[in-house]
């Protein structure tokens, strides 16, 4: 997915967990970090506890959606989905993606991956790997200056 790319369709999820989003009640509200992570992902089970910090630290900001993107076929149980994400404290929207539809539509490769759109779904920053927090935070706080001068 190529910076400044209009945010997809949220629809095609196999199961909502902790509520349903839809794309248009996120454009021209505020920015929306959605990120993806896999049950199969230690590396997404090590940067949660970062990604809930920043969650609740931008609660009021931003919305922040996860969605689910399997690696395997045995990524797929969703006990075992509702299981990790309880045990990860991951209390945002997750999107269920075991048909690999949203992740098929980000183009995305890679859990964790992080996209930040800016409040009118445009994409503005995309990054993978474990680290790089710091990072993401610079690129939301641009974006949420933007919004807060325009």
């Amino acid at each position: 997915m190529k910076l400044r790319s209009p945010m997809p369709d949220l629809t095609g999820a196999t199961v909502w967990l902790n509520g349903e989003v839809l794309r248009n009640k996120l454009i021209g509200t505020k920015p929306t970090l959605i990120h993806f992570w896999s049950v199969s992902c230690e590396l997404c089970k090590e940067a949660m506890p970062e990604v809930n910090a920043f969650r609740d630290k931008y609660k009021n900001e931003l919305n922040i959606i996860a969605v689910h993107m399997p690696r395997s076929e045995k990524d797929m149980d969703l006990a075992n989905i509702k299981k990790v994400a309880s045990k990860h404290d991951i209390t945002q929207p997750i999107y269920v993606d075991n048909g690999l539809i949203l992740t098929d539509a980000f183009d995305n490769q890679y859990v964790p991956a992080y996209y930040v759109f800016d409040k009118n779904g445009q994409l503005r920053h995309f990054q993978a790997g474990g680290s790089g927090m710091k990072m993401l935070e610079k690129r939301v706080n641009r974006v949420l200056d933007e919004m807060r001068n325009s």
